[in-house]
Order: C-alpha cells, then sequence, then structure tokens
C-alpha cells in the first residue's frame, strides 16, 4: 500500500492539530493501519513529546508498523488510565479504493451542497487524502472540515 508522507498536518487542522491538542489526521490513519483505537483523552494523557514522537514515527512498511504499534501500546499503558482497545471496524476499503468514491464522501459532499469528487479526481488523491475525506465524511463533530478539506484537496473552486 502507497503510504504519503508519515507526518503531512493538513491546513484544515491547523487550529486544532497544528498545537497537537486533537489527533491529526496522519496519525488517525497510522492508529488505523496498527488496529489501535485511541481516544482523546489517552491522546492527552501521553504529552507533547510522545504525541510528537507518534507524528513524526513512520508507519509505511510492515516493519514500521510492528515498531509503531508496540511504541503506541507502550505509551498508552505507561502513561494512560485507559487499556488499549483494538480497532475493531476496519474502514480500509473506502479510503483504499482510489477506483470508487465512497458513497458516505458523495452523501457528506451533497449534504454541504458542493459537487462530490469525480472518480478522477479521488484517484488522483494520494491515500492520506482520501483517508481525510472519508473521515470527515464519516464524522459527526468534524465534519465542518469536510468542505475545507475539499478546498485544500484542489476538488472546489477557492472562490466557495
Amino acid at each position: 500500500m502507497n503510504v504519503p508522507a508519515h507526518n503531512v498536518l493538513f491546513a484544515f487542522e491547523q487550529d486544532f492539530a497544528g498545537t497537537l491538542r486533537c489527533i491529526p489526521m496522519c496519525v488517525r490513519l497510522k492508529l488505523d493501519l496498527v488496529r489501535i483505537k485511541m481516544s482523546l483523552r489517552q491522546w492527552s494523557q501521553i504529552g507533547a513529546d510522545q504525541r510528537r514522537v507518534l507524528l513524526d514515527l513512520p508507519c509505511t512498511t510492515p516493519e514500521q508498523q510492528h515498531v509503531y504499534r508496540d511504541t503506541l501500546v507502550a505509551l498508552i499503558e505507561r502513561h494512560c488510565d485507559e487499556p488499549v482497545k483494538e480497532l475493531v471496524k476496519h474502514d480500509d476499503a473506502l479510503w483504499q479504493d482510489a477506483g470508487a468514491v465512497p458513497e458516505c464522501v458523495i452523501a457528506q459532499a451533497t449534504s454541504d451542497h458542493v459537487d462530490p469528487p469525480s472518480c478522477d479526481s479521488w484517484q488522483a488523491l494520494n491515500p492520506l487524502r482520501r483517508f481525510a475525506l472519508v473521515k470527515l465524511a464519516r464524522s459527526k463533530h468534524e465534519n465542518e472540515n469536510f468542505v475545507p478539506a475539499m478546498r485544500e484537496f484542489g476538488l472546489l473552486s477557492t472562490e466557495m
């Protein structure tokens, strides 16, 4: 699987992820890849230096994913008052399939009164961007960033 740069922070998430107060999309992708569900509470309990480690640590190859998972589990066990939780539901087919725009992305675009990505533009997005759009489309509290993300990814006119 082709996963892009491991520590990208998008412009639409700078107000909350730039400080690493919230879990940035690139870390959320890594969590999905290693199949660990991390709460915002756990994220805040591990401390800024450890959050930076999780941001910077690559998680592309199977070996890197193994190291990332071990590091993450150790940090949660050492610093958090909640246990490590395995990710039960895995939506990798939605963002990994570059050949079809997921229904949740189409539905969110329709709800926001913007055109959904075309198949060609969806295919041209890197996996992290597709992952972000799927997460934003499926999130009840973060979907206000869906349109800014679409704009940032070149899928909408900047005039909107």
